[in-house]
């Protein structure tokens, strides 16, 4: 797994902004300022939907008080669902989305998980990760179910106390 003082991995994805949708490559979307990553098991369900991604939406400015420069959410999906979802959710704006469609990125940070057991094949572990100009600075990986260690609320502490 991905840890303080490594870079981001370089590797192409597709990218859902307020402009839109872009090729990008994810050091160039996570690599310059303080960055907040948030990767989630996937766009539409329910803790995803309800606890996880409306706090960094609802917290954007606190956040950014903190220092934060980007709020960014990761899922294994593709950039069609991950664009309706920011579309839906009132996200468009506030987060950027990366469609990482075929877990590259959730394996190359040591963040994948087979979720096959829910009919999902592999996703994301539900995490936050602070990024500092390209480099890792604190990793927040979920123990259980639910949205306690890697939500808004617990990353505004971390940034409080550092």
């Amino acid at each position: 797994m991905i840890e303080r003082g490594n870079p981001i991995p370089s590797l192409p994805t597709k990218l859902v902004t307020a402009d839109g949708v872009s090729d990008a490559t994810t050091d160039a979307v996570l690599g310059k300022g303080l960055v907040v990553l948030f990767t989630v098991p996937g766009a539409f369900t329910p803790t995803c939907h309800v606890n996880h991604l409306p706090g960094f939406v609802a917290n954007e400015a606190k956040l950014k008080a903190a220092g934060v420069e980007r709020i960014v959410c990761a899922s294994v999906n593709d950039h069609h669902v991950m664009k309706s979802w920011a579309e839906a959710s009132g996200a468009l704006g506030v987060v950027d989305f990366i469609a990482d469609g075929n877990a590259a990125l959730a394996a190359a940070m040591g963040m994948d998980r087979d979720f096959a057991q829910f009919g999902m094949g592999t996703r994301f572990a539900r995490a936050a990760v602070l990024i500092r100009d390209g480099v890792v600075d604190s990793v927040f990986v979920e123990d259980g179910p639910g949205v306690n260690a890697s939500g808004a609320p617990a990353i505004l502490m971390a940034l409080e106390a550092a």
